[in-house]
């Protein structure tokens, strides 16, 4: 117990000015790739897209394909899905978790009030003042004030800590958002392929049964024979058993979509858009390296994680150290109530505590060397987060580059195949070829047509898989009153 007020003022003093201890803001070296060249993406299938190094992606780069129906299911998604609702209520109670440690790093006050009614033994006195009989009741009240003094800067770095786990739940909210985004652009696109191929195949199956009855009616006339029909049949089955496949993929994206925008699947009819309605973004913003880091919400979230670490090597570096405790606490004990402050009822007592770590078995050592070695795992996924951002990047841009070569390749091969289907039938009519020659253009024109369906999809699912990786942050659609205040 520590009673001199001079004492108590130099320690106060000392506290007041004290130092943290552990890395305040750690470091990290990173390689950073060159900056991605400005470059032009030519199609002669579709549009031409531009590389815009430089620039960062737009919050809302969704509304980019053109599609008021896939804006309409983003913003949906946005304000339903279960994903985004759960990283809201983690970053919620982080917010709480922080003011809990920055409330337990000031004073404590509380106040308190006691009755006792006892009776003692009669070979004892009673323990009041003027007081014979052995009944007695004795009130109580009293004031108390608690308050750490952060010598060393062991609560300043729970405080540091609880900020950073605040900003790394910020972060993961706005990358839960990118990802939900991302993710319903991506079932979008799919199961407009899917239906685009559903579509495709529907037409194959009436080409076929065509074929079919033309065969069928040059069979009554003698012309061909048998075994040409049942050719034929065996084609067509073959293409109705494409279809099936095809429509319970689309029905599983359907499924997905209504998940991600919160809805049970067939519980409300889905407005989707079809793949002639998405339109590929023209412009393609990709950040600089440096800017990059800074945007991507998993890097940012890597990084408060390692901010944290740090603030939390500077809490077991601290609990080596001694502590200070200043304490105070008043109040009043009488007989009544009313005369519990009355003259000579009051008491105060005022206590400064120090405390000094002296055997604790190593443990508060090896709990600084874990601490030390967390932060060095922070650092390291750290670098691992960044690394994975441009390597997202180039594979989105490499992406894009071979999409516009394949798209342009698959629309000559539909459009070719096409145009020997024709030719065939015509000729099959005329009598010029036989079965066989069709069933080969035929099912080279079926296959050249889902090849150009695939690969213009493809085209589109890149540019998604490109504004996700330069990680623009979509604003919150609804923010609420206690909006986040970074750290």
């Amino acid at each position: 117990m520590i009673r001199s007020p001079r004492v108590l003022a130099m320690l106060l003093g000392t506290a007041l000015s004290g130092c943290s201890a552990g890395p305040q803001h750690p470091r990290v070296d990173l390689p950073l790739p060159p900056p991605v060249a400005a470059a032009t993406l030519p199609a002669t299938a579709g549009p031409t897209q531009r590389i815009m190094p430089g620039r960062p992606a737009p919050a809302d780069w969704w509304t980019r394909f053109g599609s008021p129906r896939l804006d309409a299911l983003v913003a949906r998604a946005l304000a339903a899905n279960t994903d985004l609702a759960a990283a809201e209520a983690t970053l919620r109670q982080a917010r709480e978790q922080r003011g809990v440690v920055r409330g337990a790093a000031g004073p404590q006050v509380d106040a308190g009030y006691q009755v006792e009614r006892a009776r003692v033994s009669n070979a004892l006195s009673s323990p009041l003042a003027d007081v014979t009989d052995t009944l007695y009741t004795l009130h109580t009240s009293q004031l108390s004030v608690t308050y750490p003094l952060d010598l060393f800067g062991g609560q300043r770095s729970r405080i540091r800590s609880a900020a950073a786990a605040t900003a790394v739940a910020a972060a993961r909210l706005d990358a839960a958002r990118t990802s939900v985004v991302a993710n319903l652009a991506l079932a979008v696109i799919e199961q407009a392929a899917l239906q685009a191929q559903v579509t495709a195949a529907e037409d194959a199956i009436r080409s076929n049964r065509d074929i079919l009855d033309l065969l069928r009616r040059r069979q009554a006339l003698g012309d061909i024979g048998a075994a040409d029909v049942a050719a034929q049949a065996s084609a067509l089955a073959t293409t109705e058993a494409v279809l099936p496949p095809l429509q319970r993929q689309a029905q599983h994206q359907r499924a997905l979509i209504a998940t991600l925008t919160g809805t049970a699947p067939g519980a409300t009819t889905l407005d989707l858009p079809s793949l002639a309605e998405l339109h590929l973004p023209t412009d393609l913003p990709v950040a600089l390296p440096a800017d990059l880091v800074a945007a991507r919400p998993d890097v940012r979230a890597a990084a408060a994680q390692m901010e944290g670490a740090a603030a939390d090597l500077g809490t077991a570096i601290a609990a080596r150290l001694p502590s200070i405790t200043l304490s105070g606490n008043a109040g009043g004990s009488a007989e009544r109530f009313a005369r519990m402050f009355a003259t000579g009822n009051p008491f105060y007592a005022l206590i400064g505590g120090l405390t000094a770590p002296i055997f604790h078995a190593g443990a508060l050592r090896h709990q600084q060397r874990a601490a030390e070695a967390a932060l060095d795992l922070a650092k390291a996924q750290y670098r691992g987060a960044a690394l994975q951002a441009f390597v997202d990047v180039d594979d989105a841009l490499a992406g894009l580059r071979s999409d516009a070569v394949a798209l342009d390749a698959a629309t000559r091969a539909r459009d070719a195949a096409n145009q020997s289907l024709g030719f065939t039938r015509r000729q099959l009519q005329l009598g010029g070829v036989g079965t066989l020659a069709l069933l080969g253009a035929s099912a080279a024109s079926a296959q050249a047509a889902s090849t150009r369906i695939q690969a213009e999809a493809a085209r589109l699912a890149d540019t998604v898989a490109l504004f996700q990786a330069v990680g623009g942050t979509i604003p919150d659609p609804a923010p609420s009153s206690a909006a986040e205040t970074r750290p």
